[in-house]
């Protein structure tokens, strides 16, 4: 799964915040999508890529701190930068405690918000890249027989063939050609990698 370019999605009821914000991001290399509402942001199809969320926390309807917590509801793992005309110290608060990357009271430095963007995406890269590995990791594990996972199981705590051929009531060689074929599927590399991912699957 190769991931496209990255995207900044743009929620602002204003339409001269958002023209603005979209010249901006785009002179600098950035995909954007833009949205006047938080319904409309919650209806369209997200494409398959690295992203943040700029969000206007004061709009009709849904405002961006119930988009917020719509999308943790939802599981989706959108990295928020809020920006607002109104904003408090509550309000500020309650969003960052929410997961959000930064807080920006309008006018803002251009710089600033590019410097959130940059930093949002980085970590959603980041986030993705790692959720990738642990399926493919997952994927692999399923591959495995049932004896093959509790040998596996076994020799990641530091159990010996002898040992784990007692316990599991088997000959030493079999457990020998388990442990091949368990370092084959998993594609690792040495014990410690097996016990790395093993441990990620259990985290």
């Amino acid at each position: 799964m190769k991931p496209s370019a990255s995207t900044v999605f743009v929620v602002d009821d204003d339409l001269s915040m958002r023209e603005a914000l979209s010249s901006l991001l785009r002179s600098v290399g950035l995909a954007v999508e833009t949205f006047a509402s938080a319904r409309e942001f919650l209806h369209y199809s997200r494409p398959d890529c690295a992203a943040c969320l700029v969000l206007d926390v004061r709009m009709p309807g849904l405002s961006g701190l119930d988009l917020q917590q719509e999308l943790g509801k939802a599981g989706v793992e959108l990295p928020v930068i809020f920006i607002t005309g109104h904003g408090d110290i509550p309000m500020a608060v309650r969003a960052m405690k929410a997961g959000a990357v930064e807080f920006l009271s309008k006018p803002f430095r251009d710089e600033d918000l590019l410097d959130a963007i940059r930093y949002a995406l980085k970590r959603n890269e980041a986030v993705r890249q790692e959720r990738a590995e642990l399926d493919k990791i997952r994927e692999s594990y399923n591959n495995l027989t049932l004896r093959e996972q509790e040998v596996a199981a076994l020799v990641v705590r530091g159990a010996l063939n002898k040992q784990v051929a007692v316990d599991l009531g088997v000959a030493e060689v079999t457990v020998k050609v388990h442990r091949h074929n368990i370092m084959r599927k998993m594609s690792a590399k040495s014990l410690v990698d097996l016990a790395r991912m093993i441990e990620k699957l259990n985290a």
